[in-house]
């Protein structure tokens, strides 16, 4: 498979072939389960076409905690089989499909009785060490037990009074808004037509039956018409939304869930590990993230505005005051570098007609030519985009007699994944050949994997592009550049937010950078100055509402905040 650039070029000609032909499936949604969807559909032999209304990943795929997990509150749940998919799932990323994107990461859960509570979490790691091995290999160690000593000496950060014991175990981590626009990207190179900034504001109908949709360019200002024989809804938290379009309501409902994420600098929280925390109602994270640790998540009801849900100064110190239960050094605002909030799609009042695959996520056919798919965690994606596609391949058949391969995904390594063990093998001759420092050829190899020869051959072409940015020096210009050529970003908010995430891993959110990285991509992107100015201010704007809703009381105040910046970025 030849890698295929999400270039702006790419773009227009995904659309103009889109509008021209009838499509196998339209696949409406470029989060995780909407991009897995296309390569899953894609790989069949399919015509794919995916349409996003903003950037790939731009909702819930780029504000998760970022792990790649099977869930160990699902086994007091006695979910055994949720547990064992995800795990499999995990396996799969880390050994096949995403090894260069998905890694390891450590978490030590403090232990606070004696006696039963060690016999109690202890039998439910050791349970999920066990599935891990049943379902797959995952190269990870198995947990340990540890002392309270042993304990400090992991996590020196731990006040000896918050804990008598520890166990030590292992789960994974990705960059989820990355792993997201990588798996459209494959799409793309196994023939799918993408395209992010087109929004769906119709399905078209012929009698009851879905029959494409009308897509706005919120590039171009033009408005197409795609024909497709299935459109799949890969929504999200606007599945209700997208299911009125069509004039009907859906098989099921979807309640949003708000979970609010911290980002403060390593130094802050002496340890080598990350953490696991019980609260009153779930759990909390503290997670290594290179120079940074994230700390998270709140679970909220959220209806209001859904396209940057806020978090509120009750979110933040509801955070804060839990970490610092078990810290000697409390952290405090001003450690505070960055904040994200997402909306996990839960289900809600599911109709008998719902076919429901797993406790996680349903697929409904609720009219033909429509397929919905809803609800669901990160890990599990795949097999949500398998089972929609699956629906999707049943009305193909059963309307037109098409005989339709099974899904393959499984054994469909994303972009990057092809050789990288033998690239990181090799850093250091890598490193010897373009002049960067070994650990520079690190960073890039865990972001972009064996596509990282297309990001040298960059800089061999214009060395200025090895250097790292000068307001947010973990990244290189020619990351940014790249992002604009090849990865499908189409503003200034997707290259700090989403590409990197510069605008949640520096204190100023990334407006040191702004200039800077506005003046790498104006050219690929075809900006003008005025255009140029117009994304500065607007990711200014963004900035400011973002921390003035950071300092409201509750989540009306704040989402009112965060309202105060415009949406879209519109095209001089």
């Amino acid at each position: 498979m030849r890698p295929v650039a999400l270039s702006p070029q790419l773009r227009a000609s995904s659309l103009r072939e889109m509008a021209a032909e009838e499509l196998d499936v339209l696949v409406v949604g470029g989060g995780v389960v909407g991009s897995g969807a296309a390569l899953d559909a894609a790989t069949r032999g399919l015509k794919v076409g995916l349409v996003e209304a903003r950037d790939f990943a731009s909702g819930t795929s780029s504000r998760s905690s970022k792990l790649i997990h099977g869930g160990l509150r699902y086994l007091e749940m006695l979910d055994f089989a949720l547990v064992a998919e995800a795990l499999k799932e995990r396996g799969l990323l880390m050994q096949t499909l995403a090894p260069h994107l998905v890694r390891p990461v450590g978490f030590l859960y403090p232990l606070q009785h004696r006696g039963w509570e060690r016999l109690y979490a202890g039998s439910g790691v050791a349970l999920y060490d066990a599935l891990s091995r049943i379902s797959g290999r995952s190269g990870l160690p198995l947990h340990k037990h540890l002392t309270r000593r042993g304990a400090r000496r992991l996590v020196p950060a731990l006040r000896k009074d918050a804990l008598v014991g520890a166990l030590h175990y292992y789960d994974a981590q990705v960059d989820d808004a990355r792993h997201t626009m990588f798996l459209a990207r494959t799409a793309a190179a196994y023939g799918a037509k993408v395209a992010s900034r087109a929004r769906v504001v119709e399905l078209l109908r012929e009698g009851e039956r879905v029959t494409g949709a009308v897509v706005d360019d919120l590039e171009s200002g033009e408005t197409i018409t795609v024909r497709a024989r299935q459109v799949v809804n890969a929504t999200g938290v606007w599945t209700d939304e997208t299911q009125s379009l069509g004039g009907q309501r859906g098989a099921f409902r979807v309640r949003a869930s708000k979970g609010v994420h911290l980002v403060v600098p390593k130094d802050r929280i002496r340890s080598e590990t990350g953490l696991i925390l019980r609260t009153e109602t779930s759990v909390l994270f503290v997670i290594p993230w290179g120079r940074h640790w994230i700390i998270g998540t709140t679970d909220t009801d959220w209806e209001l505005d859904k396209a940057h849900p806020a978090a509120s100064e009750a979110d933040i110190d509801y955070l804060l005051d839990h970490v610092n239960a078990v810290l000697e050094t409390p952290l405090t605002r001003d450690d505070v570098e960055g904040v994200y909030a997402g909306l996990r799609p839960l289900l809600e009042g599911e109709s008998e007609a719902t076919s429901k695959l797993s406790r996680e996520h349903a697929v409904g056919h609720p009219a033909p030519g429509l397929v919905v798919i809803a609800g669901g965690k990160y890990t599990t994606y795949r097999v949500m985009a398998k089972d929609v596609v699956d629906e999707a391949v049943y009305g193909l058949e059963r309307h037109e007699g098409r005989q339709v391969p099974a899904s393959v995904t499984e054994k469909v390594p994303l972009l990057g994944a092809e050789g990288y063990q033998a690239l990181w093998n090799a850093r250091h001759r890598l490193a010897a050949q373009s002049g960067l420092h070994e650990v520079r050829i690190e960073h890039l190899l865990q972001r972009y994997g064996s596509l990282v020869h297309e990001l040298l051959a960059m800089v061999a072409e214009d060395p200025s592009l090895g250097e790292p940015l000068a307001g947010a020096s973990d990244y290189l210009r020619v990351e940014a550049v790249y992002a604009a050529t090849h990865e499908g970003a189409r503003h200034l908010d997707d290259v700090l937010t989403r590409r990197t995430r510069i605008s949640i891993e520096t204190f100023d959110r990334g407006l040191g950078v702004v200039e800077e990285v506005a003046g790498l991509v104006s050219e690929p992107l075809g900006w003008s100055k005025e255009q140029v100015d117009l994304e500065i201010e607007h990711y200014r704007a963004r900035v400011a509402a973002e921390r003035e809703s950071q300092q409201q009381p509750d989540d009306e105040t704040a989402d009112a905040a965060r309202l105060g910046a415009p949406d879209v970025v519109p095209l001089t």
